[in-house]
């Protein structure tokens, strides 16, 4: 029961809730990245580059071996998939870029809200009694001359 009781104290922290927020936010946006490369960027670089798909760029180890007669693969075709690799790292130039623009406008925002000056705080009822004090005694000095 005490391990039960301990997770969920640490279940319910709020530090651990923010965090499973922020990933489940941060696979989202990852998809959308993913479809904002796969759909719209690499077709757009494909055309620019005369119809070429990085995907299909690879490099051939070992050839894939067929039997004749039963058409059963009998050693499997290896490759180096380099074209793959070079749209991840697109993938992850645009997904650091978008984070980086959405980190830069946030820090923006606190930046302004940090930067506005706060109102002066309203007087203690001291300073307040002190002041009428200070009056009052200023109003007395002035009416004896």
């Amino acid at each position: 029961m005490a391990f039960f009781k301990e997770f969920k104290e640490f279940a319910m922290r709020g530090n651990v809730i923010d965090m499973a927020v922020g990933v489940v936010i941060g696979a989202a946006f990852g998809k959308i990245i993913s479809s904002l490369v796969d759909d719209i960027i690499m077709p757009l670089v494909g055309v620019a580059t005369g119809g070429m798909n990085f995907t299909d760029f690879k490099w051939v180890i070992q050839k894939e071996i067929v039997d004749g007669k039963t058409q059963e693969v009998i050693q499997p075709l290896v490759t180096l998939n380099w074209g793959t690799w070079i749209q991840t790292i697109v993938d992850f130039i645009i997904v650091a870029f978008c984070i980086f623009v959405a980190v830069k406008a946030i820090n923006s925002m606190r930046r302004k809200s940090e930067e506005a000056p706060a109102a002066p705080p309203a007087p203690t009822k001291e300073e307040t009694l002190l002041t009428e004090i200070r009056d009052l005694l200023k109003q007395d000095v002035d009416s004896k001359k």
